[in-house]
């Protein structure tokens, strides 16, 4: 006999049995079987920055479905890109390996601004105009670093490694999630820091909501949580009720709508999540496409947008593979 057990969530959420998961409806490869270290996509859903394994960076026109430019640090050098992202505007792009970063033009794939770090880069985040990017470094620091001019604007110290960052949309506060389970909101301007919100792992993913008033923060293989930035409370958890559910899944990426009701969220296990966030609810879910049916498949979600025409969102596994999800 087949049970299913509803459980609470801790905003009073009932979740049920039921919902299926799709498979994406197309699929492009973008990288070699070797798959990728990183990957973003623009928010029109029309371009892919990858960080390959085998062929270091490249831009990707999803539309056309073509590679439009190499990127690499270094003449004749693949470099290893732990950390890529795209502008807000789409206009611009950053990829950093451990040492430096490197500010390409989309339309032009000409190089802006090449800096060394201050400390090893663990994840890294653009602003909108592709004037500043904030760093998350191995070196116990989160900088918010001038990518036209070089240098520190903000260092925002911790007691740990900083494995994940989100910058808010008027650029005044950041998010970090550090190796001591802490989840931190700072000011940027004062280097004050304004919340804080302890998980039961290292915190390796972080979202902020548009409309400043949300988070998104999840530990390693721990609880997944949407929380209130000005109170510093629990809205709801993704993972389940905490007292019934005691564990859960890596949640690898995550990303608010543009109105801020909606969450798309990819797993380590492959699972892409659609969450309605007025309704507390997974209202969709996929898993992305595997390269072969046979030998390793297992792939993460390492990066998740919203696609241009409402109807449909995007994907990239650690396979190398975007998936199209409708």
């Amino acid at each position: 006999m087949r049970t299913c057990l509803l459980g609470i969530l801790s905003a009073g959420l009932l979740t049920g049995c039921g919902l299926g998961a799709d498979s994406a409806s197309d699929t492009l490869e973008v990288t070699e079987m070797g798959g990728a270290y990183s990957a973003d996509l623009t928010p029109n859903g029309t371009h892919a920055v990858v960080g390959s394994v085998n062929h270091g960076g490249s831009l990707w026109d999803l539309d056309q479905q073509a590679r439009q430019f190499d990127w690499n640090h270094q003449a004749g050098i693949f470099t290893v890109l732990p950390a890529v992202d795209f502008s807000p505007s789409g206009r611009f792009a950053l990829t950093a390996n451990p040492q430096d970063l490197v500010l390409w033009n989309v339309t032009t794939g000409a190089a802006e601004g090449f800096w060394s770090s201050p400390g090893e880069i663990l994840d890294a985040e653009l602003s909108r105009d592709g004037n500043y990017a904030l760093l998350g470094l191995a070196n116990h620091e989160a900088v918010y670093f001038d990518v036209r001019r070089g240098g520190i604007r903000s260092s925002l110290r911790h007691p740990a490694r900083i494995r994940s960052v989100a910058l808010s949309s008027d650029e005044r506060t950041a998010l970090t999630g550090a190796d001591d389970y802490v989840a931190r909101l700072w000011d940027l301007e004062s280097g004050v820091q304004l919340q804080s919100i302890t998980l039961g792992n290292t915190v390796d993913t972080v979202a902020l909501a548009p409309n400043g008033r949300l988070a998104f923060s999840s530990g390693s293989l721990d609880q997944a949580l949407v929380w209130n930035v000005e109170t510093g409370e629990p809205v709801f958890h993704l993972s389940g009720d905490e007292s019934f559910f005691p564990k859960r899944v890596s949640y690898t990426s995550a990303r608010f709508s543009t109105n801020s009701d909606q969450l798309l969220t990819g797993r380590a296990d492959g699972t892409v999540e659609l969450w309605d966030l007025n309704r507390q609810a997974v209202v969709k879910r996929w898993k992305v496409e595997k390269r072969a049916s046979y030998g390793p498949t297992s792939t993460s979600v390492i990066a998740v947008q919203f696609g241009g025409d409402g109807a449909s969102w995007l994907a990239v596994g650690t396979n190398g593979l975007v998936n199209w999800l409708r």
